[in-house]
């Protein structure tokens, strides 16, 4: 499918006398392809529900970007809710891509500095994809939500920490709590950090490494409560 976008231009041209003129040249029109009016929407709705959410955005006034009729948004996503969908997608696969293929390193707390990196580079690189991601909308059952995305880079978490478990003689069916617990740890301080974007990245890093890593580093076996409340 092709679309059509009209645009003005001139054009030097030569009259019968050899004398060199400027001719006004008639609008053409350059065919966008349907991949890449489909990326041009995405690349507009990403912007605007980042700006202003999902319910503050409208297909009017994202087809009014595009320089398209509402029709046209509807032919490719169906609708909002649609090309909403298309965009959360994207960002979690790009948010969970890059913490997944952080985790190079062999010696645990390197691991959880790459994680943390990860995480915030994310925020760092893709701002407004990470407002979009932790943003509650009406259309988040069938897109996922930050919390799933989250739980999914716990799960990359917990192999490791399982693993660390049986070495030092904990229980590894523990490591699935202790992953969501860090990773979620990392994933409210990125929601922080992306307000006020101080201290500076790898100052950040550092102190989430070192409170996760000191806290791991310190576990009793058989944790007890102190307080009066024992259930």
């Amino acid at each position: 499918m092709m679309e059509d976008v009209a645009i003005d231009g001139s054009t030097s041209g030569t009259s019968g006398t050899g004398s060199s003129e400027s001719k006004p040249r008639r609008g053409r029109r350059v065919r966008m392809t349907g991949a890449e009016r489909r990326e041009q929407l995405l690349d507009i709705g990403r912007t605007l529900f980042a700006e202003k959410g999902f319910e503050g955005t409208s297909v009017e006034e994202i087809a009014a970007k595009a320089g398209v009729s509402k029709p046209v948004v509807y032919e490719h996503f169906g609708g909002k809710e649609g090309l909403y969908a298309v965009v959360v997608d994207r960002e979690m696969r790009q948010l969970l891509d890059m913490v997944t293929g952080a985790l190079t390193a062999g010696h645990p707390r390197e691991l959880l500095e790459q994680a943390a990196f990860a995480l915030l580079d994310y925020i760092e690189r893709y701002t407004d994809g990470f407002r979009i991601l932790v943003r509650d909308s009406p259309v988040a059952q069938s897109t996922g939500t930050f919390a799933s995305l989250i739980s999914d880079i716990a799960t990359q978490v917990e192999d490791i920490l399982g693993l660390e478990f049986k070495a030092r003689g904990f229980d590894p069916k523990l490591a699935p709590l202790y992953a969501q617990a860090l990773v979620g740890s990392v994933a409210l301080t990125g929601q922080w950090w992306l307000d006020v974007r101080k201290p500076k990245k790898a100052e950040v890093a550092a102190h989430l490494v070192n409170l996760a890593w000191h806290g791991l580093d310190g576990l009793e076996q058989k944790p007890r409560l102190i307080g009066h409340r024992k259930n």
